[in-house]
């Protein structure tokens, strides 16, 4: 079914779930990780949850349980960390807050910030040469491209080529790419004027 893992990807995920607590029994994980997906990648509200995952409180409750307890961000970091980092891109993606989002209570701790668009956040990542996350990060959609430059740019391994765009164009973050080991940089004005795709990504490159 659309969303669900195959069992390349639950051989790769089970090994990092936590240990189930003694005398407590908890229902197949495997099936609640294909509901939490099918919710957050459908965009459907929880009580829309298709029956054959399970309560919807199940669902609910383990993904905000290991949330909490930062499973989600192991999970991240251990399938990361397997990524080819000959070659990774740094670039940001703005969306707009649900409608129900913004009647969130205590909304000050959410990544919403108020822009043109209305509520928005900002998603900061890193992927590597396949498009695929290696480091992804928050902010309200009204924060400049390079704020967490320095956040994203740590998580990379020494003599990564790193790919970025006009917004990355800055003296301080080409500093830091050849601190953090990324070797030679390059200028906007050091590349030929040209509109291109592929010269406009290399104008913060490190390599």
């Amino acid at each position: 079914m659309r969303y669900e893992l195959s069992d390349h990807e639950w051989t790769a995920i089970k090994p990092m779930l936590p240990n189930k607590p003694r005398g407590v029994r908890r229902v197949n994980d495997r099936r609640v990780l294909n509901g939490i997906f099918w919710v957050l990648r459908s965009g459907a509200p929880w009580r829309d949850l298709p029956k054959i995952y399970g309560p919807r409180t199940t669902c609910y409750n383990r993904f905000v349980q290991w949330r909490r307890a930062d499973v989600w961000d192991r999970i991240m970091d251990a399938l990361a960390a397997g990524r080819d980092a000959a070659m990774q891109m740094i670039d940001t993606s703005v969306v707009r807050v649900h409608q129900n989002g913004a009647c969130v209570a205590d909304n000050n701790h959410q990544d919403m910030g108020r822009s043109r668009g209305g509520l928005t956040t900002k998603i900061h990542a890193v992927v590597d040469a396949n498009g695929l996350p290696v480091h992804l990060a928050l902010t309200p959609g009204e924060v400049h491209d390079n704020r967490l430059c320095s956040v994203l740019l740590s998580a990379l391994l020494p003599q990564t080529m790193l790919l970025a765009d006009r917004g990355y164009d800055a003296d301080w973050i080409r500093e830091l790419a050849r601190s953090e080991g990324h070797g030679r940089t390059f200028r906007r004005n050091e590349i030929a004027k040209t509109r291109s795709a592929s010269v406009r990504i290399c104008i913060a490159r490190a390599c």
